[in-house]
């Protein structure tokens, strides 16, 4: 049999058995699912997303990490993990996501993608399909699942973007992410109908210079009629720490917890909290 009809078959197959619920959890349980992307790469996305689930871990969810960055998967170098296999072992067909499962620091759980893999760049309709119903399989059994999306507007991003109930777009002061952030944005809405996001602004000054990011973007949005609602969640401030964290592929949460980064992360995620964003998956329309 062809991959493509391999990957349909174990796809459906899974998604027959998804309806049996977790221990303890009603069957309508959903994951709280929150794609974290950002136009421009070196922004800091995947060090925020990091630190972001641990903080929430700390606050007793239970979160995954999913390396959406499929053929240049690098959460797992941030943190100085050597997982065994990894998600394209699930495409291949040689795992379930179950079994790639890796624990990160303070019990984070992650799903690493394989780093430098040109082949699944782009992803096909089947391996989305795959993707999708074990994802599903795994929704009862976290309260979040934070993706880690890589930088562009490619299928792919758009795929993991649209999969996810929010959206939450990482910029910073720097003219080419700001204007690589609206342009995800503006793709996102004019082509994927996607109406809400959230703004969090990294490397910043000061909390003025991060809503002042935030109101030219809503201006610029609003000049181009792009219709959307933006949210900001919060800033992070520029911070030796951070620096020091990454090359000791540490979490600087966990490091320097008093660290003014620390405390900017802390913020995002009470807001995340209260504003009860990302409920659920939503991938009814993707493969349409």
């Amino acid at each position: 049999m062809d991959q493509a009809g391999t990957l349909r078959k174990m796809a459906k197959t899974m998604r027959d058995d998804i309806g049996v619920p977790s221990k303890g959890r009603g069957g309508n349980s959903k994951a709280r699912g929150i794609a974290v992307a950002s136009g421009k790469g070196g922004v800091g996305k995947t060090n925020i997303v990091a630190n972001v689930a641990y903080n929430l871990i700390k606050l007793g969810k239970r979160v995954l990490i999913f390396d959406a960055d499929v053929g240049l998967g690098n959460i797992h170098i941030l943190l100085g993990l050597m997982p065994k296999y990894t998600l394209q072992d699930v495409l291949d067909g040689k795992k379930e996501m179950n079994d790639i499962l890796i624990e990160g620091p303070g019990g984070i759980k992650i799903l690493p993608a394989s780093s430098g893999n040109k082949k699944y760049s782009e992803l096909s309709i089947e391996e989305k399909l795959l993707l999708r119903a074990e994802l599903e399989f795994l929704d009862n059994k976290f309260d979040y699942i934070l993706f880690d999306i890589g930088a562009g507007i490619s299928s792919n991003v758009m795929y993991f973007c649209t999969g996810a109930h929010e959206i939450v777009i990482i910029s910073t002061p720097e003219p080419t992410s700001f204007a690589d952030a609206y342009a995800i944005i503006k793709v996102l809405s004019r082509d994927y109908m996607r109406s809400s996001f959230n703004l969090v602004v990294n490397t910043v000054k000061n909390k003025a210079e991060g809503i002042d990011i935030f109101n030219r973007l809503n201006t610029v949005a609003d000049r181009f009629q792009l219709n959307i609602s933006l949210n900001y969640l919060g800033h992070i401030l520029t911070d030796d720490n951070v620096t020091k964290s990454v090359r000791e592929q540490k979490l600087f949460s966990e490091k320097y917890p008093n660290a003014p980064a620390s405390v900017c992360v802390r913020s995002i995620v009470r807001e995340i909290i209260n504003a009860n964003i990302g409920q659920g998956l939503e991938w009814e329309n993707i493969l349409k």
